[in-house]
């Protein structure tokens, strides 16, 4: 591998995934594992195989069927993890397991309880036996930020010699800054032997918001490698963003010299589905992904963008996959049409997929006067909640006013062909449609949080509901799309009710779907 090539390791399907209710169902896991692998990064960790028998499946599932970027399974420094990773990984053509252990004072002494010596005994056991299973293998010692250099470098040192290829220094936390964490890894290639042997990486997190910055310091210093996740998420503030810090290499390529082999067309479509899946919104004024990265409405600015768009704009839109053409299609467009519209902004549908979103986008565009990308962008978003069942939604009927409670009418039918109807009052018409789905179905849910954002532009605009809500202590997300609000918050809602009436006919229990242990943080 050219010295100036960086590998980009995406975990947002690890790290990701642990941000607060953006847990993620096997088949919308194959989805974003698919278009990362169309994204073109080098390695995708796919999850953390023991936190649970869901997490095993996943990874297994993920390695099965990607061919093209490593797979990686993250472990603790214990036989049964590493195990579990191996035979979750190894059905992938590239795959790598990937262990760590903490390092700092304060997890030695009030997490570990674990001696300096023995943290590096227990890493070297762990890389040793990680590398009679796998080739490929990574070492992380947990909150490197903030460990005293002379041990990390101690500690790395004993990880190469026991065969790790590559090394990760985290910034577990989001402690450093970027001119301290250039010290850091100058520190590491001057007094680490063999280190030029190996690749250094680097995975940082936002908690001082500096994830990125941080990450390009570390790529300066030597690091060969970048640990981030799409759009950013991740656990508290979360992870260093894939689009920023790859547009930012790519921008800015005369002063790092680096390149990646990251399809940057694909990255706003890649952000578009992972945002939909996750139910985490991307922030308007986002770098490289957000609504307004190449809005311009000071008037200086736009006369400068008529006479060149260079004066305001470091990159085009269509650069990360925006398409300058928003206006789409209409009800008398074919499947051909829109078969290619879809493949323009970048997914990529199996011929089912592809029909259901199709005879959507026909009923959609019978109602709506202008039909946008982000019109077809919410259809395929919400394309799995169709045939969730057993329920789908028939009516639905509001009463309300300022003068007067709400009351929600329901009709439900069943996979069985039966229907069923049934009505709630409530102080709001949504409240009211939560109340009558769960009499209808029988399961009643805990809403913790509802948030509701516009598809596109103008009157007739879908809205995008999504339901966070917890069920027998487990946490569930649910999103749906209509034109009618009220009725985008109950096919939201209805899509987690389906969720756990599927996994009960499947007999998982709760148990088995929560992690049996604290879920990994590097």
């Amino acid at each position: 591998m050219k010295d100036n090539h960086i590998k980009i390791f995406d975990t947002t399907l690890r790290d990701g995934e642990q941000a607060p209710g953006c847990s993620m169902t096997l088949r919308e896991k194959l989805r974003i594992s698919k278009a990362l692998a169309d994204l073109n990064v080098d390695i995708i960790e796919a999850g953390f195989p023991a936190a649970s028998p869901g997490d095993f499946d996943a990874v297994k599932a993920i390695a099965d069927e990607n061919r093209g970027p490593i797979i990686c399974g993250l472990a603790r420094c214990n036989p049964d993890d590493i195990e579990k990773v191996h035979s979750a990984v190894k059905g992938s053509d590239n795959h790598r397991i990937h262990v760590f252990v903490a390092t700092s004072a304060i997890h030695r002494e009030y997490k570990l309880k674990m001696a300096k010596e023995e943290i590096i005994k227990n890493a070297v056991g762990a890389i040793k036996m990680a590398r009679e299973l796998c080739d490929d293998v990574e070492f992380s010692p947990e909150d490197a930020s903030r460990t005293e250099l002379g041990y990390l470098a101690e500690v790395v040192s004993a990880a190469i010699e026991a065969g790790a290829r590559t090394v990760n220094i985290p910034d577990t936390v989001g402690y450093t800054v970027p001119a301290e964490f250039d010290e850091l890894f100058r520190y590491l290639n001057a007094h680490v032997p063999g280190i030029e042997d190996i690749t250094l990486s680097v995975h940082c997190h936002d908690d001082l918001g500096m994830a990125v910055s941080n990450s390009l310091a570390a790529v300066y210093a030597g690091a060969r490698q970048i640990e981030c996740t799409i759009n950013g998420i991740g656990e508290r503030a979360g992870n260093c963003s894939l689009e920023e810090v790859v547009m930012a290499l790519k921008t800015r390529n005369e002063f790092f010299g680096m390149d990646t082999q990251i399809d940057t067309t694909r990255l706003y479509p890649t952000a578009r589905l992972v945002s939909g899946i996750t139910g985490m919104q991307i922030p308007r004024n986002k770098a490289i992904v957000g609504d307004n990265a190449f809005a311009h409405e000071a008037g200086i600015h736009q006369h400068g963008m008529l006479q060149h768009a260079s004066t305001y704009e470091i990159m085009r839109p269509e650069d990360v996959g925006i398409s300058k053409s928003n206006l789409v299609l209409g009800k008398h467009s074919g499947r051909h049409a829109f078969r290619d519209r879809v493949e323009g902004l970048g997914f990529d549908l199996d011929d089912f997929e592809l029909n259901r979103a199709f005879q959507e986008f026909k009923k959609l565009a019978d109602k709506k006067k202008d039909m946008y990308d982000g019109d077809i962008e919410a259809i395929i978003m919400n394309v799995d909640s169709a045939s969730a069942g057993p329920w789908s939604l028939k009516t639905l009927q509001i009463t309300s006013g300022t003068a007067t409670d709400a009351t929600a009418k329901l009709q439900l039918r069943n996979e069985d062909g039966k229907e069923h109807e049934d009505s709630a009052t409530a102080d709001g018409p949504v409240e009211a449609a939560f109340i009558s789905l769960e009499k209808i179905t029988g399961i009643q849910l805990t809403l913790r949080n509802f948030e509701l954002h516009s598809a596109t532009v103008g009157e007739d605009a879908q809205g995008e509901a999504t339901v966070t809500v917890e069920f027998n202590e487990q946490s569930y997300r649910g999103n749906g799309t209509s034109q009618d609000i009220v009725e985008a918050a109950a096919r939201a809602y209805l899509e987690v009710i389906n969720r756990i009436l599927r996994r009960q006919e499947r007999g998982l229990t709760d148990a088995q779907l929560a992690p049996d242990i604290n879920r990994a943080s590097i």
